[in-house]
């Protein structure tokens, strides 16, 4: 009945709806006065044929009749009363098996299943949304990112073009919206000038489209698009984009900053503020066999272990943590302490680093020219000879050949990054570069999340993965935050500090022991208390900049959120 009531409400909402429901009322009328008419005639052809039946037997027999049941239990003996029969099945068969069918579907059912979709793919944002976060479509990049938005519950839509993919990501968990990304309307409709930001990540082409479709109705949102072409850059920024994400660049530019060489001084990978964060290799120091609490490494330098990477494992860094030859120390503190570790545990003599890079893509021509600007030698290896043409320290071949790694030089190299822009290919090239030379530093690109584990057991030793990389660029850009890109599964994330610790020394708190994550630092009236003592109150209204890996970040917010 509520369907029923849900059916003949819809229909009175618009004109086509209304001649659809009338025309429904005529047919089961004529349908009436047809099986009325059956019953009449079925009683005077019965009476002349000597046979006695009850109105009810005619009226239960034109319906058997009509609906081609045909039990047999009631019957005539004339060939009139054959003829009859005939005519009732043949128009039963038209009336109740095609043309009312047909009418109730098409005018009905088909309508409200239409209404019904669009409830799961909506053309429109529910009134009054605001400081959402538009994207413009479901691809590997706007996944990661969309999980990043759910966990620190921002709201989101995502605008499809196609109502079938619309369906199927609703029936994901994805939150949706249907509407052409070239029709103004669309971004109307998604209260785009309300939206705390609006990101696309397809082709150049189209995301210029989107940016300056999207300035026309909302001249001050924050726009953020991708760009595959440097030349495409100035184009998106004419369109009104704020910020024009170059990822191929920007990866390149994070493998190179990951290149350590033979040395153990500790290199800055990401910085917040004066606050910088470093990774140090513990091979070759006396640091190898300590636990942090000998080390001392805070109490002597003003340093915060912000965890140990041992090829691939992210573990926080506790106090009875044993460093090992392979051990890789996550440091954090103001640049000098970290001058002052590497006058004591840096070698004097590192060596110089030579890096083979397998692939010359985006990424890998990125990665060679950061090479270049620090002054590290490198060699690339490109399959493609029209493209090897255009780049210097190149060797052409396959890099699963070993004389081509022979070649460009892998007997001296002490780090390799792949990064072709096929994540089976980098597996193989992985493993097949760690049986080769297994004190080699491996830098391996992903391009999809879920190959992320598999490069790591493959022997890599650093994994980044352009979707993540991608995504908390994003992510950033809304949080208005640098961006900070350690290895993938692992991230430095800022949050106001929860009630449950407000009063709590950081000792008191124990979130390193409940979530697996560190505080690096304490955000407090504008100013950033880099490496926080144990001792350190926190405060309501601070914020806390945390490292940790998926699984710590997921424990933080399940025991932390107000």
């Amino acid at each position: 009945m509520k369907t029923l009531g849900a059916l003949v409400t819809s229909s009175l909402h618009s004109r086509q709806q209304r001649t659809n429901f009338r025309v429904l009322v005529n047919l089961l009328l004529l349908l009436t006065l047809i099986v009325g008419t059956y019953t009449v005639a079925f009683h005077l052809i019965m009476a002349r044929e000597g046979q006695d039946h009850s109105w009810l037997s005619g009226f239960y027999w034109t319906m058997v009749t009509m609906s081609t049941l045909g039990y047999g239990d009631v019957s005539f003996h004339s060939d009139l009363g054959r003829m009859f029969s005939v005519l009732v099945v043949m128009s039963g068969t038209v009336f109740m098996l095609i043309l009312l069918p047909f009418t109730f579907i098409q005018f009905f059912y088909a309508p409200w299943l239409e209404a019904r979709n669009a409830a799961r793919a909506p053309k429109a944002l529910p009134a009054g949304t605001r400081d959402h976060v538009l994207l413009t479509q479901y691809g590997a990049i706007d996944a990661a990112l969309i999980r990043r938005l759910d966990q620190f519950n921002t709201p989101y839509a995502v605008i499809v073009q196609d109502l079938t993919e619309a369906l199927a990501l609703h029936d994901q968990g994805i939150t949706v919206m249907v509407g052409d990304l070239d029709d103004p309307e669309t971004y109307r409709a998604a209260h785009a000038d309300q939206a705390a930001l609006v990101a696309t990540t397809r082709t150049d082409v189209t995301n210029t489209n989107v940016a300056f479709t999207v300035r026309e109705i909302a001249a001050h949102v924050p726009i953020v698009a991708t760009a595959s072409s440097p030349a495409s850059v100035d184009n998106l920024q004419l369109a009104g984009c704020q910020q024009v994400l170059q990822l191929g660049n920007l990866l390149g530019k994070f493998l190179a900053r990951r290149v350590t060489g033979r040395d153990r001084r500790a290199h800055v990978i990401g910085e917040l503020d004066t606050l910088l964060i470093a990774e140090a290799s513990v091979a070759g120091t006396p640091l190898v066999g300590q636990t942090l609490r000998d080390a001392r490494l805070r109490d002597r330098f003003r340093l915060n272990v912000a965890g140990v990477w041992e090829r691939g494992a992210f573990e926080v860094g506790l106090p009875d943590t044993t460093l090992a030859d392979t051990s890789v120390l996550f440091l954090a503190g103001p640049r000098e302490a970290l001058a002052a570790y590497d006058a004591e545990y840096g070698a004097v003599d590192p060596g110089k680093a030579f890096v083979l890079i397998l692939g010359g893509g985006r990424v890998g021509r990125a990665t060679a020219e950061h090479l270049a600007a620090t002054g590290i030698d490198y060699c690339l290896v490109e399959k493609l000879a029209d493209r090897a043409s255009t780049l210097p320290h190149t060797v052409v071949g396959d890099a699963a050949e070993i004389d081509i790694l022979k070649a460009a030089g892998l007997d001296r190299a002490t780090t390799v990054a792949v990064t072709t822009h096929d994540d089976d290919m980098n597996v193989y090239l992985t493993l097949y570069c760690r049986r080769l030379k297994p004190d080699l530093q491996i830098l391996s690109r992903a391009t999809l999340d879920r190959n992320v584990s598999t490069l790591y057991r493959a022997g890599a030793d650093i994994v980044l993965s352009y979707a993540s990389m991608g995504a908390n660029a994003i992510f950033n850009l809304l949080r208005r935050r640098d961006l900070v890109l350690l290895g993938e599964g692992l991230d430095v994330f800022q949050v106001t500090t929860p009630k449950a610790l407000v009063g709590r020394t950081l000792a008191q708190a124990g979130i390193r022991e409940s979530s697996r994550c560190n505080v690096l630092a304490i955000l407090r009236n504008g100013k950033t208390i880099a490496s926080p003592s144990a001792h350190e109150v926190l405060e309501a209204g601070g914020d806390l900049i945390l490292i940790g890996d998926h699984r710590g970040e997921e424990s933080f917010f399940r025991n932390y959120r107000d």
